[in-house]
């Protein structure tokens, strides 16, 4: 059965707490922004890397950092900006413009400034090694691969502290907790929703809801 027939997170209409509302925004970024098979299944590949590089986090930062945004990163948001369909969504009739501009977090235009500045980040290290004195010199290539770890890993999370206070103030505080609480979670919901996407992808399916579409 498609993933958005399986999964729904419904909350009782006086409900106003902290689980409706994180269950609200998994909902909402899976029904409108999860439509492809090849979307889905790669984030399945980047909800495996990510709790990889979650376990090798406080053991060595800086190559977690390198394997989560060299591949879980990329894989996630190239299932974004390649496969997912940008016209008209005859599932939840809405335009594409319309997702756009009511996306909690990172949008596509959000998201290509990010990653702009994530591919920036290893070309100034590698024009400026100790990034203006404020960083010991690296010690040939490994060290600048652990310095470019860590830049991201430094980027990673200003990105997730930068959004959270535009939300607090845009919006409002438990917003902005409940989304950063979401990003941080996205690898283990990932997981579980997707884990059946490249199954189906082998088998020729290409949409969520093309079975809808159909009918």
């Amino acid at each position: 059965m498609p993933a958005l027939r399986k999964l729904q997170f419904e909350a009782d209409d006086g409900s106003a707490g902290f689980r409706a509302q994180l269950n609200e925004q998994r909902w909402d970024d899976h029904r409108f922004y999860h439509h492809s098979l090849v979307n889905q299944s790669l984030h399945f590949v980047s909800a495996c890397t990510f709790l990889t590089a979650y376990a090798l986090l406080f053991k060595d930062p800086a190559i977690a950092s390198l394997l989560a945004w060299g591949v879980a990163m990329t894989s996630r948001q190239a299932g974004h900006f390649f496969f997912e369909p940008k016209g008209y969504d005859h599932e939840n009739q809405v335009t594409h413009h319309y997702k756009e501009e009511v996306k909690v977090g990172y949008n596509l235009f959000r998201k290509w400034v990010l990653m702009s500045i994530w591919a920036a980040v290893p070309i100034v290290l590698a024009f400026e090694p100790s990034l203006f004195g404020t960083l010991e010199r690296p010690a040939g290539f490994v060290g600048y691969l652990r310095h470019v770890g860590i830049g991201w890993l430094c980027l990673g999370v200003s990105a997730i502290l930068f959004r959270t206070l535009q939300l607090f103030v845009q919006r409002d505080i438990e917003t902005g907790i409940v989304w950063a609480t979401k990003i941080v979670t996205d690898p283990f919901n990932d997981f579980k929703i997707y884990r059946g996407a490249p199954a189906r992808l082998l088998k020729g399916e290409r949409r969520d809801d093309e079975d809808r579409i159909a009918a």
